[in-house]
């Protein structure tokens, strides 16, 4: 697909260490939340920044890469175990199996959004959204 980045400057993704990725995807996903709660529910600001933070959780992001197993490329996989075995401090109220597959979910979803495959996302966000949303 054509590159659709906000910042579109030359970029490879796969010089980039995984916490680097998922602090990408972290923010990206966040927008495509923050922009589906905008454009879907005309709900005050205050419940919409509760709802963007009940959905962006670790636990929520873990449960996602479930639903988005079985369509993912053998490279998205790859950047998502490499997300998950990354050495981070997980938060104390994390449990520590769903902070690492978030980690890998970010990861993962930061790599892509770097590529410039935003349709890709599109697809991924909206397999999510059929499911949990």
């Amino acid at each position: 697909g054509s590159m659709e980045r906000l910042f579109n400057e030359a970029c490879d993704p796969k010089q980039l260490s995984p916490l680097t990725l998922a602090f990408v995807g972290d923010a990206a996903f966040e927008l495509f939340v923050r922009e589906r709660l905008v454009c879907l529910a005309n709900c005050p600001v205050k419940k919409l920044h509760q709802n963007a933070v009940a959905q962006v959780r670790c636990q929520a992001q873990a449960k996602f890469m479930e639903l988005l197993m079985p369509i993912l490329t053998e490279e998205e996989i790859a950047v998502f175990k490499r997300g998950r075995n990354a050495n981070t401090s997980i938060p104390k109220n994390a449990e520590p199996a769903d902070y690492h597959a978030a980690t890998g979910f970010e990861a993962m979803f930061g790599y892509l959004y770097l590529k410039g495959e935003i349709d890709r996302l599109r697809q991924l966000f909206s397999i999510i959204c059929e499911k949990s949303c």
